[in-house]
């Protein structure tokens, strides 16, 4: 049985590449995201709103696992505080029925197809005796501890999608701060100022009394303040405007991270995870540091704003 596992995991490693050029390039990702158009809308920013309370609880349960309270850090380890959205749904279904080829049944579609239980039971040794293990062989694939440990992977891994769509639109937020107002502008809390200011700057300069040219040069040695109403408009505009691209960050995110290998070596991770939880129950589960990097981008948002009140 054990050699059956191993062969049916180098197996889903041989599809690895192939899995993520056809789902994760831009083409595929366009695709894969038609599945936004809907509610997602609207739990994609919640879980950018989750995401800081998410990544709190896995703190904790490292914590506690530290301290030895293992029961507390594994509760609080598979707890998942993300929205599960139909782009998470549709990924989780190929996951399933294309790259792993277990059965799935989820919004009434169903997978029947067991390839780990085929790959255990086609091996010489067993031949002779597969009709009487079939019965012991068989469900392994559907295992409830094997199907647990793979749901939480799973929510691992699409727990990755909500940290790249935070972290896709903190780096459009960059660049835009960079080549509109030559500024560090990590997320709408420092950006939005920043238009506004913009704004209020060359609506003053356009209405100056004695020319636009005139008034460039008094507004460039007194710079125009803009109004507090001005500033909340346009930076609850952009917080808003983010909340709502997050469901499709995905479609430029994604290319990007399949290009550096960062899909396939995720899912290989994945891959290697459940190998090992398999042969061993006490094997150490899926994880992803995904959030950690947003959570740094929402710092240095935090840190930015900061210094502009204190120079201000």
């Amino acid at each position: 049985m054990d050699d059956g596992i191993r062969r049916y995991f180098a197996e889903r490693r041989a599809r690895v590449a192939c899995f993520a050029e056809r789902h994760f390039s831009l083409r595929g990702s366009l695709e894969l995201h038609r599945a936004a158009l809907g509610w997602d809308v609207l739990r994609a920013p919640g879980n950018l709103l989750l995401a800081g309370p998410h990544v709190g609880i896995k703190l904790a349960g490292a914590a506690a696992g530290r301290l030895g309270a293992q029961q507390l850090a594994r509760r609080l380890g598979t707890r998942n505080l993300l929205l599960r959205t139909s782009v998470s749904r549709r990924i989780e279904w190929l996951v399933f029925t294309e790259l792993l080829e277990l059965p799935l049944q989820q919004d009434g579609q169903v997978f029947g197809r067991d390839a780990l239980a085929e790959t255990i039971l086609d091996d010489p040794h067993l031949s002779s005796t597969a009709a009487e293990m079939l019965a012991a062989i068989g469900p392994h694939g559907g295992n409830a501890t094997f199907r647990r440990r793979l749901a939480e992977a799973m929510a691992s891994y699409g727990a990755t999608r909500a940290a790249a769509a935070e972290i896709t639109a903190s780096l459009l937020s960059l660049s835009t701060g960079a080549l509109a107002l030559k500024q560090l502008t990590p997320g709408a809390i420092t950006l939005g100022p920043a238009l506004a200011a913009m704004l209020a700057q060359q609506a003053a300069v356009a209405g100056f009394p004695l020319g636009a040219g005139l008034g460039a040069l008094w507004y460039a040695m007194f710079p125009a303040a803009p109004s507090v109403m001005l500033v909340a408009s346009v930076t609850g505009g952009l917080m808003l405007a983010a909340a709502c691209m997050a469901a499709f960050a995905g479609v430029l995110a994604d290319p990007l991270q399949r290009r550096l290998g960062l899909h396939e070596r995720r899912l290989r991770r994945a891959l290697d995870a459940l190998e090992h939880q398999m042969l061993d129950p006490n094997a150490p589960a899926f994880v992803v540091h995904d959030h950690y990097v947003a959570r740094l981008l929402d710092l240095v948002d935090m840190l930015s704003c900061a210094y502009r009140v204190a120079r201000g």
